[in-house]
C-alpha cells in the first residue's frame, strides 16, 4: 500500500488546492488543531493568504486519550460528549480533573505558541479548521462545537485524509467538510504519511511565528 503524503507540509499543500475557492477572502481565518494540524494548516494558510492560529485541547478518555469525550478552547469554552462519557463511564470528578488539566495546558501552550499574543478573534469570520487527518472524527466534532459557541460566520472542516464515514458525520455539524482523500480500508491516519513523527513545541512556535510574520 503506497503512502499518500511525504509529510504534513506535503499534505497541507495538497489540501490547500481543494480549498482554492477561499483564497484571498478578507474574512478568512485558518485554525489548526495542535500539534499535528499545525504544519498542515501552515501550508493552507500560506496558499489562501489567511492568518493562522491554534485552537482547542481535547478531553481524552482515561487510558484511551486519543478518544475525545469533549474539548476545551480559549476563553474557557467547554463541550462534552455525553454519549461517549456514558459509554466510557467517566465520572464527574474525572471530567473536572481533565478540564482543569487541559485548560492549564491550553493556557501554557497558548502563551508559548503565540509568544504572548492573544488568540485571533473568530466572531463573524469564515474559519477553516484543520487537522492532519481524522480517525473517528471525535476531536474534530468537539472542536466544531466549541468553535460554534464563539460566533464564527461559517466553519469549514479541512483534513488531508479520513474515512468517508467520519467526513459524512462532520457534515452534520460543520458548514462544509473538505476531505482530500477518503481511502478504504482505513486503519489510522499515520499509515498515509511517510513521515508522521511527533512535532515539538519548538517546531510549532517556529511555524506560527513564520505565519505571523507573513
Amino acid at each position: 500500500m503506497g503512502r499518500m503524503f511525504r509529510d504534513r507540509h506535503d499534505a497541507g499543500r495538497v489540501l490547500a488546492r481543494k480549498l482554492d475557492t477561499y483564497a484571498g477572502r478578507r474574512d478568512l481565518l485558518v485554525l489548526a488543531l495542535p500539534r499535528g494540524g499545525v504544519p498542515v494548516a501552515f501550508e493552507v494558510a500560506r496558499a489562501l493568504g489567511a492568518p493562522l492560529d491554534i485552537f482547542l485541547r481535547k478531553l481524552g478518555v482515561p487510558g484511551y486519550e486519543e478518544r475525545a469525550f469533549g474539548a476545551v478552547a480559549s476563553g474557557g469554552v467547554r463541550v462534552l460528549d455525553s454519549e461517549m462519557m456514558r459509554r466510557a463511564r467517566i465520572s464527574e470528578a474525572a471530567v473536572i480533573t481533565a478540564t482543569h488539566r487541559e485548560l492549564d495546558e491550553l493556557a501554557r501552550r497558548g502563551e508559548l505558541y503565540r509568544s504572548g499574543r492573544g488568540p485571533l478573534a473568530v466572531q463573524g469570520r469564515t474559519v477553516v479548521l484543520v487537522d492532519d487527518g481524522l480517525a473517528t472524527g471525535a476531536s474534530m466534532r468537539a472542536a466544531v462545537q466549541a468553535l460554534r459557541m464563539m460566533g464564527p460566520a461559517a466553519i469549514v472542516v479541512a483534513v488531508p485524509v479520513a474515512p468517508a464515514e467520519a467526513c459524512q458525520e462532520l457534515s452534520y455539524v460543520a458548514d462544509e467538510v473538505v476531505c482530500a482523500a477518503m481511502p478504504r480500508p482505513f486503519r489510522n491516519v499515520g499509515e498515509w504519511y511517510d513521515d508522521f513523527s511527533q512535532l515539538t513545541d519548538e517546531e510549532v512556535v517556529r511555524l506560527l511565528t513564520e505565519a505571523g510574520d507573513r
